[in-house]
């Protein structure tokens, strides 16, 4: 580890804590149901500045930063990111680096760029090297399972006029009512916008084979984790035979690279997902780009808009990201500077520095889990 005398900014501490905001309403997909969403945020602090990251994990991540994290990265360099996150990669390898861990490493990356970009005074988008676009298209994301055919209707509906060009649905839960469903989506947001589906790895191989035959009717552009995204040969299966114009998408689960290059390999996907929230933060987020763009293959990140507006912009792959309904709620709840599509993209802030984000204090005290 670096020692505090050599360093140019000196980490002096850091903090986790969580918040669990419920839903505005019951919510399920094709596999889960839930009422509650809880962001774990992370404070880095070094030089009279403090960054701030979050994941969206269970509250033991918040023990994890406080245990094995903290003590490693105090009194390390807050500019060297990289260095930070290879040493928090090596310090969780006996607890493993995959879920609850991928989590908490993600929050400290994050709050470490955002860290760095207020000690230098740079928004993230000048950190990764300038934007490749100004904005990124974005996705209304929701469509649960929970909601009665009015809620469902009215959601897709509200995204579609506000100019977002695509929105999503989940399906799975009950295989019957689905195509119902999805008629009524299309009903709902007319022929202009695109319908994406998402399974959630609600159906058998064969049973999602039929399903995108029968969204194809619908004009259903994208269906998502058709089959479990650990079928890596499902998902092949229906990449191939799935109807043209309809692509099959799978990633969010990823929490390091050889599962993204597992996907990629097995020629699994036509557009990979990723989340920085999981998949060891903006660090790996980058790290899965950098394979898309070897592989050839357009990425799209999941769920999280605050956190990724900035890197869709900086890396060539991406080609959207997700406005999904909780997320883009809570952000806007707890942070101020989250923000907000405008003809249907969203653009981060280069006014501020770092992700551009600060945490209302007032506002999180209730939700403190």
């Amino acid at each position: 580890m670096t020692t505090t005398s050599s360093c140019a900014a000196p980490i002096e501490a850091v903090r986790a804590l969580a918040c669990r905001v419920p839903t505005d309403q019951p919510e399920s997909d094709g596999t889960l149901a839930w009422d509650s969403t809880t962001l774990v945020l992370v404070r880095v602090s070094a030089a009279g500045h403090e960054g701030l990251g979050y994941t969206y994990a269970d509250t033991s991540a918040v023990t994890l930063v406080h245990d094995t994290l903290a003590p490693l990265l105090t009194g390390a360099d807050a500019l060297q990111t990289a260095a930070r996150w290879s040493h928090m990669q090596a310090a969780v390898r006996n607890l493993g680096q995959r879920g609850i861990a991928a989590m908490a490493i993600s929050a400290v990356d994050s709050a470490l760029w955002d860290l760095k970009g207020k000690l230098l005074g740079q928004p993230l988008v000048h950190l990764l090297g300038g934007a490749a676009r100004e904005a990124i298209p974005a996705y209304g994301s929701g469509g649960f399972t929970s909601y009665d055919t009015a809620t469902l209707q009215r959601q897709l509906a509200d995204w579609a006029q506000q100019g977002l060009g695509m929105v999503k649905m989940k399906v799975g839960r009950e295989p019957r009512r689905d195509l119902e469903r999805v008629r009524a989506a299309r009903e709902a947001i007319g022929d202009s916008c695109e319908l994406f589906v998402d399974a959630n790895g609600a159906y058998a191989r064969k049973q999602a084979l039929d399903m995108a035959e029968r969204f194809a009717a619908c004009e259903v552009r994208w269906f998502e984790e058709p089959v479990s995204s650990d079928d890596v040969q499902g998902l092949r299966l229906l990449r191939d035979r799935a109807p043209a114009g309809m692509a099959i998408s799978a990633g969010e689960y990823g929490y390091a690279l050889p599962h993204f290059r597992g996907l990629l390999q097995a020629g699994a996907v036509d557009v990979l997902q990723a989340d920085a929230t999981r998949c060891a933060g903006l660090t790996g987020f980058l790290k899965v780009a950098a394979l898309c763009e070897a592989f050839g293959l357009p990425l799209s990140s999941h769920c999280a808009p605050a956190l990724h507006v900035a890197a869709c912009c900086c890396v060539q792959p991406a080609v959207h990201l997700e406005w999904f309904h909780d997320h883009q709620r809570i952000e806007r709840l707890l942070f101020d500077g989250a923000p907000q599509p405008s003809g249907g993209m969203l653009a981060p802030d280069l006014s501020r520095p770092g992700l551009g984000l600060e945490w209302r204090e007032a506002d999180a005290r209730s939700y403190l889990a």
